[in-house]
């Protein structure tokens, strides 16, 4: 399930799958059109690199039931078309899921999307599937995985058991891409700690349950890291790049919500051996709403967490010593406005921020915009993000859904 660089056939092949699939049977489908506008404020830092940057969405999505509805099949592919970077322009399944649902248990089987974990700033016990990283820099859009997923339904919780035939390598921005490091990254020539590179069968477990107002999950993985490691390279033409290295990882996960009235305390927290060491990572903070803030119909969200990786300056992640500080505004009104602001500190001397805004409305029935601002504060030539210090930049979404 390797990203296609041949996006507009494969849009065709999949739209014309799915109108079969709906002449098939008694299904429907839904899903969303859309075009992205980005603009930066500044010349990129490798000159390769182009500006301001315009692409087109796709996102379908067929779903069918039968069986009384105690079997299903879900459909959901994806498309971009990217005006400067060819390897943004790229294809995947997201979802191509099928149900078997009892009374104390679910089969799933297929390609599909799982998410675990209850943090806002990074999501550490989410592991499941790979993220799509050239569909933006917060990682929260992900690769379809093929899978197996049992589901034993009791009153003591819920156990997920996972069998994961298949790795998917990261996605990475090109060489005229933006938001991406300097030297670039060659995705062609990754590595593998495992023998049998991306045909490792990886396999998790994850309980879960809601005890009054505790939600609380553990969980546990053993196959091949999502979070690759980077080796620094020469290629032919002399051109140093970092390749990919995916090391065999095990890591114990724990993601914990408590609700207290208007308080959301939160938590994630890691153990995982590999990657040539063992650490500790967590996330912990919380989200405290105002109801009706000001005599209004509006909700007023304030936010707080603190994030924490134990290798310290030799960690992979920008997030090893960081405060992150926001606010969530919700109107409540009928267009579903809302707006999330937020400032994430390095707390070491290097004192590395960045800040963002995320903003959505709907206009009428059928569209939707979205707006998205991110400025970076990055003085540090050591830190592995200093490439991004010239990547500030505002983008608009429009979507039609349908």
């Amino acid at each position: 399930m390797s990203s296609c660089h041949k996006p507009l056939q494969l849009l065709v092949l999949l739209f014309a799958s799915l109108l079969f699939l709906q002449q098939a049977g008694a299904g429907e489908w839904s899903g969303y059109l859309g075009v992205e506008g980005r603009t930066f404020f500044n010349d990129p830092t490798d000159p390769r690199q182009k500006g301001d940057n315009l692409s087109f969405v796709a996102q379908p999505e067929y779903y069918t039931d039968w069986d009384n509805g105690n079997q299903s099949l879900l459909f959901v592919p994806f498309v971009r078309l990217d005006q400067n970077d060819p390897e943004r322009s790229h294809a995947d399944i997201r979802e191509l899921i099928w149900l078997k649902a009892s009374d104390n248990w679910e089969l799933r089987t297929g390609i599909g999307k799982v998410y675990w974990g209850v943090a806002e700033a990074q999501h550490l016990v989410d592991i499941i599937n790979q993220t799509d990283l050239i569909e933006g820099p917060d990682g929260e859009e992900k690769l379809g995985q093929p899978m197996i997923n049992l589901s034993l339904l009791r009153e003591w919780g819920t156990v997920d058991f996972f069998i994961l035939p298949g790795f998917r390598e990261r996605t990475f921005p090109g060489r005229k891409g933006r938001l991406r490091s300097v030297p670039g990254i060659d995705p062609n020539n990754a590595l593998y700690e495992s023998s049998r590179k991306e045909l490792h069968v990886d396999w998790a477990l994850r309980w879960s349950h809601i005890i009054g107002d505790w939600d609380i999950g553990l969980s546990y993985f053993d196959g091949t890291s999502r979070d690759p490691r980077f080796v620094p390279s020469v290629n032919s033409s002399g051109e140093t790049l970092f390749v990919p290295f995916y090391d065999q990882i095990q890591q114990t996960g724990l993601d914990v919500q408590v609700t207290k009235e208007g308080w959301l305390w939160k938590l994630e927290a890691i153990n995982r051996r590999g990657m040539g060491e063992t650490y500790n990572a967590f996330t912990a903070g919380f989200e405290y709403t105002i109801v009706g803030t000001l005599d209004s119909q509006a909700d007023l969200g304030l936010i707080s967490e603190y994030l924490y990786d134990d290798r310290g300056i030799n960690a992979i992640t920008l997030f090893q010593n960081d405060l992150m500080l926001g606010t969530r505004l919700t109107l409540n009104d009928e267009q579903s406005t809302e707006f999330l602001l937020g400032i994430i500190t390095d707390m070491d001397e290097t004192s590395e921020r960045s800040y963002f805004i995320e903003a959505s409305r709907r206009i009428g029935d059928r569209w939707k915009l979205n707006l998205e601002l991110r400025i970076f504060s990055l003085q540090n030539p050591v830190s592995p993000f200093y490439a991004l210090r010239n990547d500030d930049y505002l983008q608009l979404e429009l979507f039609r859904y349908f």
